[in-house]
């Protein structure tokens, strides 16, 4: 994410706070870096705080950013279960915090993220994420908090399905005597090619799926298996099921 920013121009004064220097390596130069909060100049006066720790180590990482909550600074959360009110409470009640939650494709600018606006978030301040959040990929608005546990499960843990989808075809295409290479090339691009196909129609997945299925044909026999209930529409519900309830656990 934030090479997108830089892609996007960051002012030259903006702070990146990162104990694990290697981490930040790529971005020598662009930007300022700091191993602790405490090192960030006194007079330093943020429009945003971009949150991206891991969740469990936000009750040590965000009290020292208190410092920096005021009506003119927007705190942007890409932390996973961390609710709005948990990350109030840690930085002093009174923060306007905006809770994200973008997905892995944000590192190739294709990624979609769904965030909620917290009390006292200002229209300026949300559209300051957008643009934050839009640098990587797709944004979307969220009006209930609660909603960011479908979303973490549908499009923060899609990747991982698209991924898995990939691999199983792999294993499929070498079961059935295709050499190693050709079933890896030839899954990764079918899964990739698809999804570009998707994003570039205009038609829904429905209609798409129904365009390569002729009549009687090979594709037709292939989803007859996969569409069957107790197939794959029920075993994604599950999985999208088991995923919020884990969403909702890890926000308390």
């Amino acid at each position: 994410m934030l090479a997108g920013w830089l892609e996007q121009g960051l002012p030259a004064d903006t702070v990146v706070v990162e104990p694990h220097t290697p981490a930040v390596a790529a971005f020598a130069g662009r930007v300022r870096h700091v191993a602790t909060t405490a090192e960030v100049p006194a007079g330093f006066r943020p429009g945003a705080v971009i949150l991206a720790t891991k969740p469990q180590e936000a009750p040590l990482a965000l009290p020292p950013l208190a410092r920096f909550a005021a009506p003119e600074v927007v705190f942007l959360s890409i932390m996973a279960g961390r609710s709005v009110g948990g990350m109030r409470a840690l930085l002093g009640g009174a923060a306007n915090v905006v809770r994200a939650m973008p997905n892995t494709p944000a590192a190739v600018r294709q990624g979609f993220t769904a965030a909620f606006a917290g009390p006292g978030v200002s229209d300026a301040q949300r559209a300051l994420c957008d643009r934050l959040l839009g640098a990587v990929g797709e944004s979307a608005w969220v009006e209930e908090e609660g909603q960011l546990d479908a979303v973490t499960a549908v499009s923060g843990g899609g990747p991982a399905y698209v991924f898995l989808l990939a691999e199983v075809m792999e294993q499929a295409a070498l079961a059935e005597g295709l050499p190693p290479e050709l079933a890896r090339r030839m899954a990764r691009a079918t899964v990739a090619g698809s999804g570009a196909l998707l994003a570039a129609s205009g038609e829904d997945a429905a209609q798409l799926r129904r365009n390569v299925t002729s009549p009687k044909g090979t594709t037709e026999r292939a989803l007859a298996v996969l569409m069957r209930e107790e197939a794959w529409p029920a075993l994604m519900r599950e999985a999208i099921a088991a995923a919020t309830a884990r969403s909702r656990e890890l926000a308390g």
